[in-house]
């Protein structure tokens, strides 16, 4: 099966998704008011029409004069499909390279509190048996 984002998101779009996610569903108004350093409302209808076009956004309805929309696919399949193309373009699919480049004392970014909850997740989740 493809990856989602193989129909390739621009950073915008990617932005108007995370709205559509976190608001559940929403005019073009409405995600022209949460976007940062927004373009003019015309080019958000013409994001909204373009995600729908990809098949990331359906037209949800109509709202007195106003369409609203709503992501099509669920944000954990969105976010597993993010994840496995990541994993592919970048970590040769292995989830292991994934963590080893996480915990690079190089490009140490991540605080003690974070390596313990990475962690503790892993005790969590043990690996399936072979």
């Amino acid at each position: 099966m493809k990856s989602l984002f193989d129909k390739g998101l621009s950073r915008r779009e990617r932005q108007v998704m995370d709205i559509l996610f976190r608001l559940g569903q929403a005019s073009a108004q409405e995600v022209l008011e949460h976007l940062p350093d927004p373009p003019g409302y015309s080019a958000i209808r013409a994001l909204l029409a373009t995600l729908e076009q990809k098949g990331w956004v359906v037209l949800h309805g109509k709202d007195a004069r106003r369409y609203i929309y709503k992501a099509a696919v669920p944000e954990g399949k969105a976010k597993r499909s993010a994840l496995g193309n990541l994993l592919h373009t970048f970590f040769d699919g292995k989830p292991e390279k994934l963590v080893a480049s996480l915990l690079d004392p190089q490009d140490q970014r991540l605080s003690p509190e974070e390596i313990a909850r990475i962690r503790s997740l892993i005790k969590e989740h043990p690996p399936a048996e072979s």
